[in-house]
Protein backbone atom coordinates (compact mmCIF):
# COMPACT_ATOMS: atom_id res chain seq x y z
CA UNK A 1 0.00 0.00 0.00
CA UNK A 2 2.97 1.96 0.88
CA UNK A 3 3.70 2.03 -3.11
CA UNK A 4 0.40 3.00 -4.35
CA UNK A 5 0.88 6.62 -6.33
CA UNK A 6 -2.00 7.66 -4.56
CA UNK A 7 -1.07 6.58 -0.63
CA UNK A 8 1.27 9.71 -0.01
CA UNK A 9 -0.70 12.56 -1.75
CA UNK A 10 -3.84 11.60 0.43
CA UNK A 11 -1.83 11.03 3.56
CA UNK A 12 -0.34 14.51 3.07
CA UNK A 13 -4.28 15.95 2.23
CA UNK A 14 -5.73 13.62 5.46
CA UNK A 15 -2.82 15.93 7.26
CA UNK A 16 -3.65 19.29 6.10
CA UNK A 17 -7.22 18.51 6.94
CA UNK A 18 -6.45 17.25 10.00
CA UNK A 19 -4.49 20.70 11.03
CA UNK A 20 -7.47 22.25 10.14
CA UNK A 21 -10.15 20.83 12.17
CA UNK A 22 -7.79 21.07 15.12
CA UNK A 23 -6.98 24.70 14.75
CA UNK A 24 -10.31 25.47 13.67
CA UNK A 25 -12.83 23.15 15.13
CA UNK A 26 -15.77 24.57 13.18
CA UNK A 27 -13.13 24.13 9.30
CA UNK A 28 -15.54 21.03 8.59
CA UNK A 29 -19.06 22.60 9.25
CA UNK A 30 -20.97 22.92 6.02
CA UNK A 31 -24.22 24.91 6.01
CA UNK A 32 -27.26 25.68 3.48
CA UNK A 33 -28.29 29.01 3.05
CA UNK A 34 -31.14 29.86 0.45
CA UNK A 35 -30.43 26.12 -0.72
CA UNK A 36 -26.95 26.22 -1.32
CA UNK A 37 -23.92 24.36 1.08
CA UNK A 38 -21.58 27.09 2.05
CA UNK A 39 -18.64 26.49 4.26
CA UNK A 40 -15.12 25.75 3.77
CA UNK A 41 -14.42 22.49 2.56
CA UNK A 42 -16.90 23.84 -0.30
CA UNK A 43 -15.00 26.67 -0.67
CA UNK A 44 -12.10 24.58 -1.79
CA UNK A 45 -14.00 22.56 -4.17
CA UNK A 46 -14.96 25.72 -5.57
CA UNK A 47 -11.54 27.83 -5.87
CA UNK A 48 -9.78 24.95 -6.53
CA UNK A 49 -11.78 24.02 -10.10
CA UNK A 50 -9.83 25.87 -12.10
CA UNK A 51 -6.51 24.35 -11.18
CA UNK A 52 -7.75 21.43 -11.37
CA UNK A 53 -8.86 21.90 -15.22
CA UNK A 54 -5.53 23.58 -15.42
CA UNK A 55 -3.77 20.43 -14.20
CA UNK A 56 -5.64 17.63 -16.04
CA UNK A 57 -4.60 19.82 -19.64
CA UNK A 58 -1.40 19.67 -17.61
CA UNK A 59 -0.79 16.06 -16.87
CA UNK A 60 -1.57 14.71 -20.69
CA UNK A 61 1.20 17.31 -21.96
CA UNK A 62 3.54 16.43 -18.88
CA UNK A 63 3.01 12.56 -19.86
CA UNK A 64 4.04 13.37 -23.43
CA UNK A 65 7.49 14.53 -21.46
CA UNK A 66 6.31 17.96 -22.52
CA UNK A 67 5.39 21.29 -20.79
CA UNK A 68 2.88 23.82 -21.51
CA UNK A 69 4.10 27.12 -19.64
CA UNK A 70 1.34 29.23 -21.28
CA UNK A 71 -2.13 27.81 -19.32
CA UNK A 72 -1.93 30.88 -17.35
CA UNK A 73 -1.97 33.65 -20.41
CA UNK A 74 -4.48 31.51 -21.74
CA UNK A 75 -6.81 31.46 -19.02
CA UNK A 76 -6.32 35.18 -18.78
CA UNK A 77 -6.92 35.98 -22.58
CA UNK A 78 -10.20 33.45 -22.35
CA UNK A 79 -11.44 35.50 -19.55
CA UNK A 80 -11.18 38.77 -21.69
CA UNK A 81 -12.40 37.61 -24.85
CA UNK A 82 -15.85 36.70 -23.13
CA UNK A 83 -16.24 39.11 -20.80
CA UNK A 84 -15.07 41.98 -23.92
CA UNK A 85 -17.32 40.66 -26.10
CA UNK A 86 -20.46 40.33 -23.22
CA UNK A 87 -19.61 43.78 -22.45
CA UNK A 88 -20.63 45.23 -25.98
CA UNK A 89 -23.69 43.78 -26.30
CA UNK A 90 -26.84 45.71 -25.86
CA UNK A 91 -28.14 42.82 -22.83
CA UNK A 92 -25.74 41.13 -20.92
CA UNK A 93 -28.06 38.86 -19.96
CA UNK A 94 -29.31 37.57 -23.24
CA UNK A 95 -28.25 34.09 -23.19
CA UNK A 96 -27.13 34.17 -27.27
CA UNK A 97 -24.73 36.55 -26.42
CA UNK A 98 -23.33 34.63 -23.55
CA UNK A 99 -23.33 31.74 -25.53
CA UNK A 100 -21.89 33.49 -28.53
CA UNK A 101 -18.89 34.50 -25.52
CA UNK A 102 -18.32 31.71 -24.05
CA UNK A 103 -17.90 29.62 -27.99
CA UNK A 104 -15.24 32.71 -29.12
CA UNK A 105 -13.39 32.56 -25.62
CA UNK A 106 -12.98 28.38 -25.92
CA UNK A 107 -12.54 28.47 -29.50
CA UNK A 108 -9.70 31.25 -29.25
CA UNK A 109 -8.05 29.01 -25.98
CA UNK A 110 -8.15 25.92 -29.12
CA UNK A 111 -6.35 27.56 -31.25
CA UNK A 112 -3.88 28.96 -28.95
CA UNK A 113 -3.45 25.17 -27.74
CA UNK A 114 -3.29 24.25 -31.50
CA UNK A 115 -0.40 27.17 -31.93
CA UNK A 116 1.56 25.28 -29.40
CA UNK A 117 1.21 21.87 -30.55
CA UNK A 118 2.36 23.31 -33.72
CA UNK A 119 5.55 24.86 -32.74
CA UNK A 120 6.26 21.73 -31.15
CA UNK A 121 5.23 18.66 -32.62
CA UNK A 122 5.64 20.43 -36.39
CA UNK A 123 8.49 22.40 -36.03
CA UNK A 124 10.55 20.70 -33.01
CA UNK A 125 11.04 23.00 -30.46
CA UNK A 126 11.25 22.32 -27.30
CA UNK A 127 8.26 22.44 -25.35
CA UNK A 128 9.37 24.38 -22.77
CA UNK A 129 10.36 27.73 -25.23
CA UNK A 130 7.48 26.65 -27.56
CA UNK A 131 4.99 27.97 -24.83
CA UNK A 132 7.20 30.58 -23.12
CA UNK A 133 6.70 32.67 -26.20
CA UNK A 134 3.01 32.28 -25.95
CA UNK A 135 3.44 33.02 -21.85
CA UNK A 136 5.25 36.05 -22.66
CA UNK A 137 3.11 37.14 -25.88
CA UNK A 138 -0.05 35.93 -23.95
CA UNK A 139 -0.19 38.77 -21.32
CA UNK A 140 -0.01 41.45 -23.85
CA UNK A 141 -2.57 40.13 -25.97
CA UNK A 142 -4.79 39.79 -22.77
CA UNK A 143 -3.62 43.47 -21.99
CA UNK A 144 -4.70 44.59 -25.70
CA UNK A 145 -7.93 42.77 -25.50
CA UNK A 146 -8.93 44.83 -22.80
CA UNK A 147 -7.42 47.85 -23.40
CA UNK A 148 -5.21 47.44 -20.35
CA UNK A 149 -8.08 47.94 -17.79
CA UNK A 150 -10.14 45.70 -15.89
CA UNK A 151 -13.17 44.85 -17.57
CA UNK A 152 -16.52 43.99 -15.76
CA UNK A 153 -19.92 42.40 -16.95
CA UNK A 154 -23.48 42.29 -14.91
CA UNK A 155 -24.09 39.32 -17.00
CA UNK A 156 -26.20 37.22 -14.84
CA UNK A 157 -26.21 34.15 -16.91
CA UNK A 158 -22.33 33.97 -17.29
CA UNK A 159 -21.70 34.94 -13.56
CA UNK A 160 -23.63 31.60 -13.03
CA UNK A 161 -20.52 29.42 -14.43
CA UNK A 162 -18.25 30.54 -11.29
CA UNK A 163 -20.34 31.51 -8.95
CA UNK A 164 -23.65 29.56 -9.23
CA UNK A 165 -25.29 26.66 -7.41
CA UNK A 166 -26.75 23.12 -8.95
CA UNK A 167 -28.55 20.75 -6.49
CA UNK A 168 -26.73 23.18 -3.84
CA UNK A 169 -23.41 22.26 -5.07
CA UNK A 170 -21.42 25.20 -6.91
CA UNK A 171 -21.79 25.09 -10.69
CA UNK A 172 -17.75 24.55 -11.25
CA UNK A 173 -17.44 21.69 -9.55
CA UNK A 174 -20.10 20.05 -11.79
CA UNK A 175 -18.04 21.65 -14.87
CA UNK A 176 -14.45 20.09 -13.41
CA UNK A 177 -16.61 16.77 -13.25
CA UNK A 178 -17.44 16.66 -16.66
CA UNK A 179 -14.09 17.19 -17.97
CA UNK A 180 -12.39 14.40 -15.43
CA UNK A 181 -15.08 12.18 -16.45
CA UNK A 182 -14.26 12.58 -20.62
CA UNK A 183 -10.42 12.79 -19.77
CA UNK A 184 -10.77 9.71 -18.29
CA UNK A 185 -12.29 8.16 -20.18
CA UNK A 186 -10.49 9.38 -23.24
CA UNK A 187 -7.41 7.86 -21.77
CA UNK A 188 -8.51 4.37 -20.45
CA UNK A 189 -11.47 3.54 -22.68
CA UNK A 190 -9.54 3.92 -26.07
CA UNK A 191 -6.04 3.23 -27.29
CA UNK A 192 -5.22 7.51 -26.44
CA UNK A 193 -3.79 6.60 -23.27
CA UNK A 194 -1.81 4.02 -24.59
CA UNK A 195 -0.73 6.31 -27.56
CA UNK A 196 0.30 9.43 -25.21
CA UNK A 197 2.16 7.16 -22.38
CA UNK A 198 3.95 5.77 -25.74
CA UNK A 199 5.73 8.98 -26.89
CA UNK A 200 6.33 10.17 -23.83
CA UNK A 201 8.27 7.20 -22.93
CA UNK A 202 9.90 6.29 -26.13
CA UNK A 203 8.82 8.87 -29.07
CA UNK A 204 10.84 6.99 -31.40
CA UNK A 205 10.02 3.31 -31.21
CA UNK A 206 6.16 4.51 -30.64
CA UNK A 207 7.16 6.29 -34.34
CA UNK A 208 8.03 3.22 -35.59
CA UNK A 209 5.73 1.52 -34.32
CA UNK A 210 3.14 3.35 -36.28
CA UNK A 211 1.70 5.58 -33.81
CA UNK A 212 1.78 9.27 -34.98
CA UNK A 213 3.26 11.63 -32.27
CA UNK A 214 2.79 14.85 -33.90
CA UNK A 215 -1.25 14.34 -34.14
CA UNK A 216 -0.58 12.99 -30.46
CA UNK A 217 0.85 15.51 -29.51
CA UNK A 218 -1.32 18.10 -31.21
CA UNK A 219 -4.44 16.53 -29.15
CA UNK A 220 -2.68 16.74 -25.65
CA UNK A 221 -1.53 20.32 -26.31
CA UNK A 222 -5.07 21.27 -27.69
CA UNK A 223 -7.01 19.87 -24.95
CA UNK A 224 -4.80 21.01 -22.41
CA UNK A 225 -5.39 24.91 -24.00
CA UNK A 226 -9.71 24.31 -23.60
CA UNK A 227 -8.55 23.20 -20.07
CA UNK A 228 -7.49 26.08 -19.71
CA UNK A 229 -10.13 28.10 -21.35
CA UNK A 230 -13.14 26.49 -19.47
CA UNK A 231 -10.31 27.90 -16.46
CA UNK A 232 -10.33 31.33 -17.49
CA UNK A 233 -14.36 31.48 -18.17
CA UNK A 234 -14.94 30.40 -13.96
CA UNK A 235 -12.46 32.71 -13.06
CA UNK A 236 -13.49 35.50 -14.91
CA UNK A 237 -17.55 34.82 -14.25
CA UNK A 238 -16.97 34.07 -10.34
CA UNK A 239 -16.06 38.19 -10.06
CA UNK A 240 -17.98 39.35 -13.21
CA UNK A 241 -14.84 40.97 -14.52
CA UNK A 242 -11.92 39.96 -16.30
CA UNK A 243 -7.82 41.54 -15.53
CA UNK A 244 -5.58 40.49 -18.17
CA UNK A 245 -2.29 41.30 -15.96
CA UNK A 246 -3.35 39.49 -13.24
CA UNK A 247 -6.20 36.54 -14.03
CA UNK A 248 -4.25 32.99 -13.48
CA UNK A 249 -1.31 34.40 -12.88
CA UNK A 250 1.08 31.70 -11.78
CA UNK A 251 -1.22 28.82 -12.62
CA UNK A 252 1.41 27.24 -14.90
CA UNK A 253 3.70 26.42 -11.68
CA UNK A 254 0.87 25.10 -9.35
CA UNK A 255 -0.77 23.13 -12.16
CA UNK A 256 3.04 21.54 -12.19
CA UNK A 257 3.51 21.23 -9.03
CA UNK A 258 -0.43 19.30 -8.66
CA UNK A 259 0.75 16.92 -11.34
CA UNK A 260 4.32 16.28 -9.86
CA UNK A 261 2.61 15.67 -6.22
CA UNK A 262 0.32 13.40 -8.13
CA UNK A 263 2.32 10.67 -8.56
CA UNK A 264 3.18 11.89 -12.37
CA UNK A 265 7.05 12.37 -13.72
CA UNK A 266 8.06 14.95 -15.39
CA UNK A 267 9.86 12.72 -17.64
CA UNK A 268 6.81 11.69 -19.65
CA UNK A 269 5.45 8.25 -19.62
CA UNK A 270 2.66 7.00 -17.08
CA UNK A 271 0.57 9.15 -15.92
CA UNK A 272 -2.31 9.55 -13.21
CA UNK A 273 -5.37 11.91 -13.92
CA UNK A 274 -6.86 11.25 -10.20
CA UNK A 275 -3.75 11.86 -8.29
CA UNK A 276 -3.46 14.95 -10.42
CA UNK A 277 -7.19 16.04 -8.95
CA UNK A 278 -5.74 14.69 -5.24
CA UNK A 279 -2.47 17.39 -6.08
CA UNK A 280 -4.31 20.30 -6.71
CA UNK A 281 -6.80 19.91 -3.95
CA UNK A 282 -3.70 19.61 -1.85
CA UNK A 283 -2.69 23.06 -3.50
CA UNK A 284 -5.79 24.91 -2.57
CA UNK A 285 -5.98 23.32 0.76
CA UNK A 286 -2.74 24.68 1.84
CA UNK A 287 -3.66 27.90 -0.22
CA UNK A 288 -6.42 28.02 2.34
CA UNK A 289 -5.17 27.03 5.26
CA UNK A 290 -2.05 29.44 5.01
CA UNK A 291 -5.02 32.02 4.42
CA UNK A 292 -6.78 31.15 8.03
CA UNK A 293 -3.79 30.71 9.85
CA UNK A 294 -2.86 34.71 9.11
CA UNK A 295 0.18 33.89 7.71
CA UNK A 296 1.55 37.41 5.81
CA UNK A 297 1.21 38.18 2.36
CA UNK A 298 4.54 38.87 1.64
CA UNK A 299 5.93 35.32 2.87
CA UNK A 300 2.88 33.77 1.95
CA UNK A 301 4.47 32.22 -1.86
CA UNK A 302 7.55 31.10 0.56
CA UNK A 303 6.07 29.26 3.33
CA UNK A 304 3.82 27.47 0.25
CA UNK A 305 7.21 26.15 -1.81
CA UNK A 306 8.40 25.01 1.59
CA UNK A 307 5.48 22.70 2.36
CA UNK A 308 4.90 21.87 -1.22
CA UNK A 309 8.94 21.18 -1.35
CA UNK A 310 8.34 18.65 1.77
CA UNK A 311 5.25 17.33 -0.16
CA UNK A 312 7.73 16.16 -2.79
CA UNK A 313 10.62 14.96 -0.73
CA UNK A 314 8.15 12.52 1.32
CA UNK A 315 6.81 11.44 -1.75
CA UNK A 316 10.03 10.47 -3.03
CA UNK A 317 10.97 6.57 -2.71
CA UNK A 318 14.72 7.62 -3.06
CA UNK A 319 14.57 10.31 -0.39
CA UNK A 320 12.83 7.91 1.97
CA UNK A 321 15.62 5.25 1.45
CA UNK A 322 18.04 7.74 1.91
CA UNK A 323 16.92 8.35 5.48
CA UNK A 324 16.61 4.88 5.96
CA UNK A 325 19.44 3.58 8.66
CA UNK A 326 20.50 0.35 8.44
CA UNK A 327 19.56 -1.25 11.71
CA UNK A 328 22.36 -4.24 12.10
CA UNK A 329 26.22 -2.59 11.59
CA UNK A 330 27.21 -5.76 12.90
CA UNK A 331 30.08 -7.20 10.89
CA UNK A 332 28.57 -10.31 9.83
CA UNK A 333 30.64 -13.27 9.60
CA UNK A 334 30.83 -16.55 7.13
CA UNK A 335 32.65 -19.99 8.85
CA UNK A 336 34.35 -17.54 11.37
CA UNK A 337 35.85 -14.81 8.98
CA UNK A 338 35.16 -11.42 9.08
CA UNK A 339 33.35 -9.92 5.75
CA UNK A 340 33.18 -6.00 5.17
CA UNK A 341 30.07 -4.63 4.46
CA UNK A 342 29.29 -2.20 2.00
CA UNK A 343 26.54 0.36 1.82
Amino acid sequence: MLKHHLFWPLTVLAALLLFNLIYSPDFFSIKMRDGHLYGSLIDILNFGAPLILVSIGMTLVIATSGIDLSVGSVVSIAGAMSCLLISQGNDQNALSLVFMAIGAALLLSVVLGVWNGALVAGIGIQPIIATLILMVAGRGVAQLITGGQIITVSSAPFKFIGAGSLATLPFSVFIVAAVFIVALLLIRKTALGLFIESVGCKPTASRLAGVKSKAVLLFVYMFCGLCAGIAGLILSSNVSSADGNNAGLWYELDAILAVVIGGTSLNGGRFYLTGTLVGALIIQTLTTTIYMIGVPPEITLVVKAFVVLAVCLIQSEQFRKSLTIRKDKRPRTVEGREVKQHV
